[in-house]
């Protein structure tokens, strides 16, 4: 059977995005193979790469992606899921042959202000409610 394709989309490809492809390849990685880009490429937050360090992911050498490189390519995924707020979900370009566009919202980290700490707590939050939606998401599928 073919793994499930799945891009992750948000603006700058630099924390939820990243966060989802991370936990989707760890979780389901036999079913399912996951990508990310952002509309807005930009640079891989380095308090995110901690987070997931801290959870025993490494993405320190990730590097962003743009979705329009990816839709330029005609890459074709089972799954689009946006991970930004609706706004930001709207501007995502809609790839040809997509089974299905999802859309979950999720705090931007980039927005986070505070001490280093505090910024890591509430990136702890998102990407704890990540994991969560992705293992809730996979369990759908009765693999």
């Amino acid at each position: 059977m073919d793994k499930i394709k799945v891009l992750f989309v948000c603006v700058h490809n630099s924390a939820r995005s990243q966060m989802a492809e991370a936990y989707l390849n760890k979780i389901a990685g036999g079913s399912f193979f996951a990508e990310s880009a952002g509309i807005e490429p930009g640079v891989l937050n380095p308090l995110v790469v901690e987070s997931l360090k801290e959870q025993g992911m490494d993405i320190s050498g990730n590097s962003t992606k743009s979705v329009f490189d990816f839709y330029k390519q005609g890459r074709i995924f089972n799954y689009v899921i946006t991970v930004c707020d609706q706004e930001a979900a709207e501007r995502c370009p809609l790839f040809i042959g997509v089974t299905k566009m999802i859309h979950w919202s999720f705090k931007d980290p980039s927005k986070f202000e505070g001490t280093n700490g505090e910024k890591l707590r509430q990136i702890a939050e998102v990407r704890d409610g990540i994991e969560a939606k992705i293992r809730e998401w996979v369990n759908t599928f009765n693999l």
